[in-house]
């Protein structure tokens, strides 16, 4: 079974634009996104699901105005998506158990970290710092999680 799950009473307890961006498929505007400064380290996890998503190792500022990753922390826990919307082909990104709309990857990002940028809504993640890591059930995740200079 797994441990990371979409319940009503996770939708339920969404703010109206975490319900927007996760359940309607909606973005946040540029630049207003809690996360999108967050230097601090830990994990980044769906906010409906609690499936563990990114590692703050791999956030980069990309200037596009949403927090931005080269990769996911398991890649198993991330779906991509072939996103037609808006008359341009892009690469949605969803969680995988939550089913949560989180943003799109481009072939953009820093190319010696493999070219990717994830680009997220904040609306989408919930923030697990690394001294809550271990008591949140995060643990296995430390060693992918250092400190930022």
């Amino acid at each position: 079974m797994n441990k990371y799950e979409k319940s009503e009473a996770a939708i339920a307890a969404l703010t109206p634009e975490q319900f927007r961006v996760t359940q309607q498929d909606g973005t946040e505007r540029p630049g207003t996104g809690q996360y999108l400064a967050n230097k601090e380290p830990g994990v980044y996890v769906d906010i409906v699901s609690g499936e563990p998503l990114f590692a703050s190792s791999d956030k980069f500022d990309s200037g596009c105005g949403w927090p931005s990753f080269t990769k996911p922390i398991t890649p198993v826990y991330v779906q991509e998506l072939v996103d037609d919307s808006l008359g341009m082909r892009r690469t949605e990104v969803r969680s995988a158990s939550g089913d949560s709309h989180l943003g799109h990857v481009f072939n953009d990002g820093p190319q010696e970290r493999g070219g990717l940028r994830y680009c997220i809504n904040s609306a989408s993640l919930k923030f697990i710092h690394r001294n809550d890591m271990e008591s949140e059930g995060y643990g296995e995740y430390l060693d992918q999680v250092e400190e930022i200079g």
